[in-house]
């Protein structure tokens, strides 16, 4: 079985006014209590108002969700102790006063200086997929037919709408803001993995960036394991959407891993056409037309069901057809973070925005929908904590 893991990044939002806490070190501190979590699980981010998790390496989605549950439920916990909240979206809707402090490492006050606006602007949270692949070189064939999905996953997991207590027009604004930093957007297409290492080692001489980590492509290859790292997801409201996205990306990966192994050539899609399927999915999500990878305009819908056929026998491989149908069918139903962002905002402002980014039964409630069971049904919860 192809083994995955997740990263998930939170905010800390202090209730009463909704805006963000430089509280992160002292949740972590206080999530990380072993044997339930374990230190290298919690870990700081660039701002001091940002936590992130990651979960071991997993075989199962059913251990995805475990572990994201019981992760999730560490930081809420280690959060209301300190008289904070944590917010699962891709944007805060409200900005700061001040700027959020900076995180005292050696690296993040290097990015400060390098690019001081864009670290004062970068409030955002994503999710991070990593699926194992045999080497490098395999993982470059990887990169160069799964980069012509990124836009449609994208558009899927929209859910950063808001930015300094107005709606952007865009469904990712998260993705617009990451867009600005020196080697960003989607990957190119590499020729072998030989291309790929001296690409790099020539963005890495300009000094520019400092090392592969400010590679902030929306997949790359990871210097730490051997995986593929696709990063072009905001984080999800509810842990069992992260869950949907796990299997998914898995599935991406696994059938590009199939067509390189039988020769299939990768798809050619030139880098003006790529980038503007980017935008599009950020600016739209799931409201508007999509650009396939053959770049061809596509309602949303439909190009939804492309990728899912597109990664079915992958999906029905690892026993997660069914689950991951489920969840994909769910989303087109009640749309995406984004869309329900706005549904909030119109009925109860950015009071309701705020509740419903940082409800504690979001990362809870819906993990029965990739079991089988009824989609608001919290059951079986202490089924999942124990799975961690």
């Amino acid at each position: 079985m192809t083994t995955v893991g997740v990263e998930e990044e939170y905010m800390l939002l202090d209730p009463a006014t909704g805006r963000l806490v430089a509280l992160a070190e002292k949740v972590r501190a206080a999530a990380g209590l072993e044997p339930f979590v374990t230190t290298q699980e919690i870990q700081s981010e660039l701002l001091q108002a940002q936590v992130e998790v990651a979960t071991p390496v997993c075989e199962s989605l059913e251990e995805v969700g475990g572990h994201l549950l019981r992760l999730r439920l560490a930081v809420t916990g280690a959060a209301e102790a300190y008289g904070c909240r944590v917010m699962a979206g891709g944007t805060p809707p409200l900005r700061q006063p001040l700027p959020v402090p900076v995180t005292d490492q050696v690296r993040y006050r290097a990015i400060q200086r390098q690019a001081p606006q864009l670290v004062v602007e970068q409030l955002v949270n994503g999710m991070h997929v990593h699926v194992a692949v045999p080497d490098r070189p395999m993982g470059v064939e990887v990169l160069n037919r799964i980069r012509v999905w990124l836009p449609i996953l994208t558009a899927m997991a929209a859910n950063s709408p808001f930015w300094d207590g107005r709606d952007t027009g865009f469904a990712s604004w998260r993705t617009v803001v990451f867009d600005r930093w020196p080697v960003s957007g989607l990957p190119p297409a590499f020729a072998d993995g030989a291309d790929y290492d001296a690409r790099v080692g020539r963005l890495l001489a300009t000094g520019v960036i400092r090392d592969t980590r400010q590679l902030y492509w929306q997949a790359r290859l990871s210097d730490s394991y051997p995986t593929i790292e696709v990063r072009s997801l905001d984080v999800q409201l509810r842990a069992d959407e992260a869950v949907m996205f796990a299997g998914l990306v898995r599935a991406l990966v696994v059938t590009a891993m199939n067509e390189a192994r039988t020769g299939l050539a990768s798809p050619d899609l030139p880098p003006e056409l790529a980038d503007l399927a980017m935008w599009q999915a950020a600016r739209y999500g799931l409201s508007g037309e999509l650009v396939l990878p053959t770049g061809e305009p596509c309602r949303a819908g439909d190009a939804v069901a492309r990728l899912t056929e597109y990664v079915g026998p992958a999906l029905e491989e690892a026993g997660d057809g069914r689950e991951i149908t489920s969840l994909v069918d769910r989303l087109l139903r009640q749309g995406t973070g984004a869309d329900r962002q706005r549904r909030a905002l119109e009925s109860g402002g950015l009071e309701a925005v705020i509740d419903l980014l940082t409800e504690a039964e979001s990362g809870a409630c819906g993990e029965a929908a990739w079991r089988g069971g009824p989609q608001d049904d919290c059951s079986g919860l202490g089924e999942h904590r124990s799975s961690g």
